[in-house]
């Protein structure tokens, strides 16, 4: 089973990947730190602020076949990152589309202007982030925002956190208890 987890940055993919990981002991890939490898080595002319769309260009064509590769080999892997495109079901047939559970978070405009404090709070409970200077209540609601057009326009559900952030996220949790319970590789 691969379980893919994307979303709009502050929004718990890697809260949720980490939970996910000591719940079920799957291997996890933080498409960020393949960006950072991938940088830091030379490999790419792209930066850690190049716009997103072209990171996603090309970031996700070497997560799609690492993903492909689990499942040809029935192997779990849990792949949590904001670089995997709207339409990303288009890149995988039958064969495995069934092995994969996908999760969108994102914020409604309601809850980021209520919670923004509590947002910035918590965004290194997991990983530690840089300081950003340009994180605001209208660049977050924008980024949720175009995360919720892009996956809906393309048929995706999107899970959206409302009012209680850690009960969502326990929701999303319980969710995966029966069905990964049939699912783990031997």
């Amino acid at each position: 089973m691969v379980i893919l987890i994307t979303g709009a940055s502050h929004t718990g993919k890697t809260l949720l990947a980490q939970r996910l990981l000591e719940q079920y002991n799957y291997p996890y890939l933080s498409i960020d730190h393949l960006k950072m490898g991938l940088i830091r080595s030379s490999n790419t002319e792209l930066t850690p602020v190049s716009d997103d769309e072209a990171l996603t260009s090309y970031l996700w064509p070497i997560v799609r076949e690492m993903v492909k590769t689990a499942i040809e080999n029935n192997q779990n892997l849990i792949a949590e990152g904001c670089y995997i495109p709207f339409d990303w079901r288009q890149d995988f047939d039958d064969r495995y589309l069934p092995s994969i559970r996908f999760i969108c978070l994102a914020m409604t405009d309601e809850y980021i202007k209520s919670h923004f404090d509590a947002i910035k709070t918590h965004e290194s409970d997991i990983e530690s982030r840089l300081i950003e200077n340009d994180f605001s209540i209208d660049g977050l609601i924008a980024e949720n925002q175009r995360m919720i057009a892009g996956f809906r326009d393309a048929g995706e559900q999107v899970i959206l956190i409302e009012s209680d952030y850690e009960q969502r996220i326990e929701d999303i949790l319980q969710t995966f208890q029966k069905p990964l319970d049939s699912d783990v590789a031997s």
